[in-house]
């Protein structure tokens, strides 16, 4: 898609689903602008950011004059623009089962444990309270129950789950996975996941998209 005009992606460093877009992006090696929104401070939330994505949600990504919103989609159209290298295998059995693990982890994993969430659980006490981090292990755990047991049939090989390199649902498990980290699950009992986690975290665009990489990121050290 080489017409494509200057893409702008509206995310914050430590978003899982702006974590999946930047993989992606990398991947096909397309050039971006990373714009920050800081949740934590409710950028998201201004009436700026408000007239971009009315549901106040990262990423959003902008396409010339057009905003493109929620991550699977936006992940669908890059798949489309550039094919190659390709993120959904060939095989229409198996990119269904690629599609299927990925949309596990959007549509019953990290809903229910992302910051909006986090922080009604806590209530006062907002999104680091004990309330809100058992909220989240329970729930990440009960989803790798899930993908564990889907990785374990996963045709994939070197590590991946359904290839013999990164697909879609690497780009979907790696940030998950990131979170699970970061919320103290133990993952000794999901070693399929953690074999997956560690192949992609290898490849380039996986390195360059990490929540540490990004220009929002707090200082190390």
């Amino acid at each position: 898609m080489s017409d494509t005009q200057d893409l702008v992606l509206y995310g914050y460093f430590r978003s899982g689903t702006s974590y999946r877009v930047r993989i992606a992006l990398h991947w096909k090696d397309v050039a971006f602008t990373y714009e920050p929104v800081n949740l934590r401070t409710g950028s998201h939330q201004s009436a700026d950011f408000i007239a971009r994505n009315p549901q106040a949600l990262v990423p959003a990504l902008k396409v010339g004059d057009q905003m493109l919103t929620q991550s699977p989609a936006i992940l669908e159209w890059i798949e489309e623009g550039w094919p190659q290298p390709a993120l959904l295998p060939e095989d229409p059995i198996v990119r269904a089962r690629v599609r299927a693990f990925a949309a596990a982890i959007a549509c019953d994993v990290h809903p229910i444990q992302n910051l909006r969430i986090l922080k009604a659980v806590g209530g006062e006490a907002g999104p680091g309270s004990e309330a809100a981090q058992v909220w989240a292990r329970r729930w990440i755990e009960t989803g790798f129950q899930a993908l564990e047991a889907l990785a374990a049939s996963a045709p994939g090989k070197d590590g991946f789950l359904f290839a013999g390199t990164a697909t879609m649902a690497e780009v979907y498990l790696v940030p998950q996975m990131y979170n699970a980290r970061r919320f103290g699950v133990d993952l000794a009992a999901f070693p399929r996941l953690v074999a997956a986690d560690a192949a992609a975290c290898a490849l380039p665009a996986f390195k360059a998209a990490h929540p540490d990489m990004q220009p929002d990121a707090p200082a190390q050290g």
